[in-house]
Order: C-alpha cells, then structure tokens, then sequence
C-alpha cells in the first residue's frame, strides 16, 4: 500500500497526464445550431476543433453555414467532405471555394460518405485528394479515416492499402495529414492498430475516436449504427471501462488505458476525438473539465467533478 504522500504524488500526475491528454481533444457535432455552437464557445478554448458531420441527406450548404458560425464563435470548424456527394469535379471545387472563402476553412476529414452509389466522379477520398482541388481550394490540412475495429465492409489489408495511399496523395499535393478513427470502446484494440501503424512507419498523429458522455442505451445503438461491433463485444467482456450511473457511459477508463500505453512514446502522437452522441454542451462541458483536471480519480478511469 502506498504511504499517503507517495499516494498524493501518484495522483496529482495521473490527474495531470489526463488533464494534458485532454487539453488536445477536439469534438464532433451533427447539424449544431446556433444554440449548440454557443454552449461550444462558452466551454471550450478558442480554437478548439469543431469537426461537422455532413448528413447525406441534408444540402451541402449546411455545412458551410455551419461552418461559418463555428468560425465566428472563435472555434476552429472541420467539415467533413463527403465526396460522393459531388455531381461533378466543379461542384466539388466551388464547394471547397466557398468553405475556405466564407468560413475561412483551413482543415477538411476527407471521407467516401454513406451515399451508396458516388453522384459523380468520386467513389472515395483517394480520388478527391488526389485530383489537387483541395490544395488548391487554400486547404492547408486534411484529416484521413482510421477504424481501430476494423470496418463493416473493407477487408483491412484494403484499408492499409488506402491509407498509405491517401497519406502519400496529401504529401504529394502539398497537404498535411493526420489520421482520425472510428469511436471504439475498448483500449485494447486501438492500441494495437496504432502500434501496428508505428510499425508501419506510419508516424502521422492520430486523433482518437471515444463516445463523449451518454445514456449506455444510446452508446449501443451508435455503436450498431456505426458497424462498431468488435468493440460492443468488448464491452460486453470489459463492462469496467465504462462508467455506469443511472445507466451513463463515458470514456474515462479508455483514457486512462491509452495515457499508461503511451507512457514511453510508443503510440507517437495521439490526441483524442469526442462525438457527441449524448448532447454538444454536455460533451464540451465533459472536455472542458477533464482538461481542466476537475475529476476524481477511481480505480479503471475518473469522474468528472461539477465546477
């Protein structure tokens, strides 16, 4: 048993470690309104990262209002650019006009998106990137996919292909890179599939994918949505590394795990990367006091203390 003092110690650094792991974290949002991006603005540092979910079924210019707003808020906006969703390569390129001149949109995740079948040329994020519109658009940075869990219908050895891919395609073009995975559920496998990435030589950061704080009920009903079944099962063996209350899970334990995997450096730069299934300004707030070191440590993860 540890003496009180050495106890004190080895707590004021693992709340220090979380709260710095924290103070990199960026957060996905799905059709904010100006409600949402206030309470994101009032929680978060200026320059946080908005990523903005583009919904299939919703106008592209959603997103560039969305932006904009984001912007104005004194918040960094990333919206996704689903490319299947372009009729054409000029559809795409006055897209990316307008993001970069109306909402002074710097940094885009690249993606295929859900539409079945492309609208037009682009069946998938190599085409896009590859075809130099978004370098040319001002675009600076892109954000590419990563599935620690593996994805419901691309073999991995075919997402390995696409990745080293895209991360040269965006080298090649003059673009930055980072990757940003999929939300899982368990440690375990992520930290495998970034080991793995290192090995690789793959040495871009990565942002990490974590469910934000919500009900259990809708954490698996994303989780079905989103094809997330290798860690849904993971959840189903490892129940301590989400927070029970009242039927509530965060992403504490995960946290925890992926700070004590990277204590030597071995998975390189990593950063995490909240959705937030249970509500925008509930998963801000979540961020804002983690990163501020209001938690309370318990044995697999850490609460969140009202501030």
């Amino acid at each position: 048993m540890l003496a009180p003092e050495k106890a004190r110690e080895t707590t004021a650094e693992a709340t220090a470690g979380i709260a710095a792991f924290m103070r990199g974290a960026s957060l996905e949002a799905t059709r904010p309104n100006a409600q949402d991006i206030e309470a994101l603005a009032a929680a978060l540092p200026a320059g946080t990262q908005i990523y903005l979910s583009a919904i299939p079924t919703r106008p592209q210019d959603d997103l560039i209002v969305q932006a904009a707003q984001v912007r104005a808020a004194g918040l960094e906006p990333v919206p996704h650019l689903a490319v299947r969703n372009f009729a054409s390569a000029d559809a795409l390129r006055n897209f990316l006009d307008r993001l970069a001149g109306e909402a002074a949109v710097r940094r885009l995740l690249v993606i295929a998106g859900d539409r079945a079948e492309p609208a037009g040329p682009f069946r998938g994020a190599l085409e896009a990137i590859d075809s130099g519109l978004i370098a040319r658009s001002g675009i600076t940075e892109i954000g590419i996919s990563g599935y620690p869990d593996r994805h419901p219908r691309i073999a991995p050895h075919e997402l390995d292909r696409l990745l080293a891919a895209k991360l040269e395609a965006a080298a090649q073009t003059g673009l930055a890179a980072d990757i940003v995975t999929q939300f899982s559920l368990d440690a375990t496998p992520i930290v495998a599939w970034v080991k793995r990435l290192r090995d690789q030589g793959v040495d871009h950061p990565v942002r990490i994918g974590l469910a934000g704080p919500t009900s259990l009920t809708t954490l698996m009903r994303f989780a079905k949505r989103c094809g997330v079944r290798a860690s849904t099962q993971g959840l189903a063996r490892n129940a301590g590394l989400l927070k029970h209350l009242l039927g509530a899970a965060a992403p504490d334990a995960i946290i925890r795990a992926l700070i004590e995997a990277n204590r030597d450096g071995d998975l390189g730069a990593i950063a995490p990367h909240l959705f937030s299934f249970g509500g925008i300004g509930a998963t801000a707030r979540w961020a804002a006091a983690s990163a501020a070191g209001r938690i309370r440590l318990d044995r697999d993860g850490f609460a969140v203390e009202a501030g």
